[in-house]
């Protein structure tokens, strides 16, 4: 399966935005790490090619884990898929609502076509954020408490029956400067990893 091509038959709305053009087998994966945003160049999104720019930080917290991921095809053949919440690249250093909310219905989408997850890494605020709103539309609430993800970090979240985990934003040089984000988001992706494997 595409995911390009499923998000794009998702409905209206889609001009503009980019989906990963990557194939996957949906029933072998078992986890998605959300990060924010798209980059400016889908060259640099994660599945844009060996040196994409998003894969410089990404692969080394893979590794801080301890799990064997030196491109992209390793992170999936292992059964964890990469994505953005926001669609489309932000005009500002900060990400708009109504940008979150343009991306909402075909991030949904894209959660929906794997049906054996187990886990949902929510790499940052604005991932956090999107998925709250998704999760608002079915229970009503928030499904991760709106406070530091240092405070919850270790807190056992789940939603329709997947374990929901907050974590650190994965791109971006700060990520590779900040020592202590980076290894918590580490140990966090190793955390997510002893639970599918």
């Amino acid at each position: 399966m595409n995911i390009r091509e499923e998000l794009q038959k998702a409905g209206p709305g889609s001009d503009g935005l980019y989906f990963n053009p990557v194939d996957v087998v949906p029933d072998r994966i078992y986890a998605v790490l959300i990060n924010e945003v798209v980059p400016e160049d889908p060259g640099d999104d994660f599945y844009g090619g060996p040196d994409a720019a998003y894969l410089t930080t990404a692969l080394p917290l893979f590794q801080e884990a301890g799990i064997r991921a030196g491109t992209i095809l390793d992170i999936l053949s292992q059964g964890i898929y990469l994505t953005n919440a926001v669609k489309m690249p932000k005009p500002e250093s900060t990400v708009d609502r109504s940008l979150i909310e343009q991306s909402l219905p075909f991030l949904e989408k894209e959660l929906s076509l794997f049906p054996n997850l187990k886990v949902i890494m929510l790499m940052g605020d604005v991932a956090k954020k999107a998925f709250n709103m998704i999760s608002r539309k079915t229970a009503r609430k928030n499904a991760v408490p709106s406070v530091s993800t240092y405070k919850i970090r270790h807190t056992e979240i789940y939603w329709q029956g997947i374990r929901i985990m907050p974590s650190y934003i994965m791109t971006g040089q700060n990520i590779l400067i900040e020592k202590s984000k980076f290894a918590m988001a580490g140990e966090d992706i190793a955390a997510m990893y002893r639970i599918i494997h």
